[in-house]
């Protein structure tokens, strides 16, 4: 085939392989061709073929360097020379640390690494040390090498910060001038439902009973917009930090505290300035009218998810109010489904911290009516403002939005994920060009409440395309909607904020420049590759809390799913816990063990014992490295051929 250039930002797996996107499908990068990049370098790659259906490619030139500034463990060997380890475990070399003899510091410290030379395939890189964290399994230090390498910061500048303390004393009280040019809703009932120990409240619902028999509701958004102006050290911070960040014991605030916990947040009792989405509703869930609103509201009570629900159960305050909203919010949800939207929710774990932050407990979150109450609300929501300014930009060049977006899954994927599912006992079709989500959500309904369920969505989830921003709608496959936008959350999410913006200019009859244009397109590009980022620090916090519960159980016995099987052993996820480890083919007894790719197992020879994706075995843990967040365990069950 003729030889073709792409240009993009290569990810490079734990096994030194590098991919990089082209044309809808991924160029794999044998290690021996990746000229030295790392992963989340912007690197030329020339395609030279195909191998077993799959883009084959070398890396030609890299771009530019994703990471200037690495965290790591600093280790010293027997000859004294001092080298970091990488937290990333992409990165697959060790930087060797050029220091003076009497700023040497310390073995088994955590430090950020400024790279001074990138060295080549053969030879190391080196760096000095700009900043020791402490020492490496202090929670602190932990943490904030985690945010460190996702590129999130914990504090914002004091530029910033002043700038947002101005604001406030500037803001509140809300000025009467702001108040009278606003349709004020602080008659309505109105109230916010969160996690209990929520600190921002970026959502509120308004509830009104109208003569017709239909509902007047209120989804009720932080006016951020109003605060936080185009090009001022605040909006820039914002931009870059793109989101808040959610770890384990802690939220890292895409704003300063000051506006995302007070001035911006919907605190019960307080006036509070809101960009609201008003809806006449009925209760099958019809919108009937709607409207967008810069609002006055003042909330009347602030909910956290159990009590709200308490409160239904058990006919408390509000909970006829409450109760109606949580029929409708079934009623939108059953529609969503039946339309083809797919049911990805899966269990989440939450953590119970002693007081060095050491995890006593591990558990399941119980996901209630009144999550999917609120959720549902907020989907209709957002739903209905990328409606309402697609079909206002329809026939306007000059237009643009911010939507959210979720293209149709590559049919390579989804027909390995028919293959995944046969060797599971589970007959679907996923190879029809005509698939829609229909066809996955009637799949996943099958599944439901079977042992391999959540085994199954992680596998669906990964043979789908990612949710991203974008100025250019293409309607979003995994909810089945034509038209979508993320508008609720501005306090956590920039592209939120940026929806508000265009919005407001619309209804204001402002028209969106070419220059704007361009900008939106970047910011789109920008906050989908953050996001991935903010997703992988929450996940990185909950294995690291998920490796040390296990460090406290060595021995122990669990039971647990086979989540994984590889030709180096099997991986087990614990049915409680969710925590993830490996056992080893060396560790399965004196048989010799091979992997059948075909049916997902890995097959005694002389036995023929069995282990197979999905199967429930007991374990013990043997080995728990917080280091390197790895859990080993061993079998302590013997299965019969």
């Amino acid at each position: 085939m003729e030889k073709q250039l792409t240009e993009g930002r290569v990810i490079v797996t734990s096994k030194g392989t590098g991919y990089i996107s082209y044309r809808d499908n991924d160029v794999e990068i044998e290690p021996q061709h990746l000229k030295n990049a790392w992963s989340g370098d912007t690197v030329l790659v020339e395609i030279v073929g195909k191998r077993r259906g799959q883009y084959q490619g070398r890396v030609k030139k890299i771009i530019t360097r994703a990471h200037n500034k690495i965290v790591g463990i600093i280790t010293i060997d027997n000859a004294g020379r001092m080298y970091l380890i990488p937290d990333n475990r992409k990165i697959r070399k060790q930087i060797n640390l050029i220091t003076e003899k009497e700023q040497r510091p310390k073995g088994d410290q955590k430090a950020i690494v400024s790279v001074t030379s990138w060295g080549n395939q053969f030879e190391h890189p080196e760096g000095t040390i700009d900043r020791i964290l402490g020492p490496k399994g202090n929670h602190e230090v932990e943490m904030e090498s985690i945010l460190f390498d996702k590129g999130f910061e914990a504090s914002f500048p004091s530029s910033v910060e002043e700038e947002a303390q101005k604001i406030a004393a500037r803001e509140k009280p809300i000025p009467k001038e702001e108040i009278s040019v606003r349709k004020d809703f602080r008659d309505r009932l109105t109230f916010t439902i969160d996690p209990f120990d929520a600190k921002d409240f970026d959502d509120a619902l308004s509830y009104k009973k109208l003569n017709n028999g239909n509902l007047e509701l209120g989804v009720h958004i932080a006016d951020v917009s109003h605060y936080v102006k185009p090009n001022t050290e605040l909006d820039k911070v914002s931009r870059e930090r793109g989101f808040s960040v959610y770890l384990v014991d802690r939220t890292i605030p895409m704003l300063p505290e000051v506006l995302s916990n007070d001035l911006c947040s919907l605190n019960p009792n307080e006036d509070k300035l809101a960009f609201s989405v008003i809806l006449e509703i009925d209760t099958t869930g019809q919108v009937h009218k709607r409207s967008f609103e810069k609002t006055i509201i003042k909330s009347d009570k602030r909910f956290a998810y159990e009590e709200a629900q308490k409160m239904i159960d058990e006919n408390g305050k509000y909970s006829q109010e409450l109760s109606t909203l949580n029929d409708i919010a079934k009623k939108l949800r059953g529609k969503r489904i039946r339309e083809g939207s797919i049911d990805f929710e899966t269990d989440e774990v939450q953590f119970e911290l002693d007081e060095n932050f050491k995890p006593v407990k591990v558990y399941r979150k119980e996901r209630l009516d009144t999550h999917k109450l609120v959720e549902e609300f907020m989907l209709l929501a957002n739903r209905e403002v990328g409606e309402f300014m697609f079909n206002s930009h329809k026939n306007d060049k000059r237009s643009a939005f911010m939507y959210r977006v979720h293209d149709e899954p590559n049919r390579e994927k989804l027909a390995q994920l028919g293959v995944f599912l046969r060797a599971l006992g589970f007959e679907f079709n996923l190879e029809d060009k005509d698939l829609t989500s229909k066809d996955i959500a009637a799949m996943l309904k099958k599944i439901k409440g079977h042992a391999d369920e959540s085994l199954i969505k992680t596998a669906a989830v990964r043979s789908m395309a990612k949710a991203i921003y974008s100025t250019k709608n293409i309607g979003h496959f995994g909810l089945a909607f034509q038209y979508y936008a993320h508008f609720t959350s501005p306090i956590r999410r920039y592209p939120d904020l940026i929806a508000h913006r265009i919005l407001w200019g619309h209804l204001n009859g402002r028209h969106v420049s070419s220059d704007d244009f361009a900008n939106y397109s970047k910011i789109a590009d920008e906050a989908s590759t953050k996001e991935i980022s903010a997703a992988e620090a929450e996940r990185e916090s909950i294995k690291l809390k998920q490796v040390e519960y296990m460090a406290d159980h060595i021995g122990d016995e669990f039971t647990g799913i086979i989540s994984g099987v590889t030709e180096w052993g099997m991986y087990i996820e614990e049915n409680n816990t969710r925590s993830e480890g490996m056992i080893k083919i060396s560790m399965l007894g004196d048989d010799y063990f091979d992997l059948d790719p075909k049916t997902y197992s890995i097959v005694g020879k002389n036995t023929g014992i069995k282990y197979s994706l999905g199967d429930e075995v007991n374990f013990k843990v043997v080995r728990a490295d917080v280091d390197r967040k790895n859990l080993d365990f061993e079998l302590v069950q013997t299965k019969e051929a």
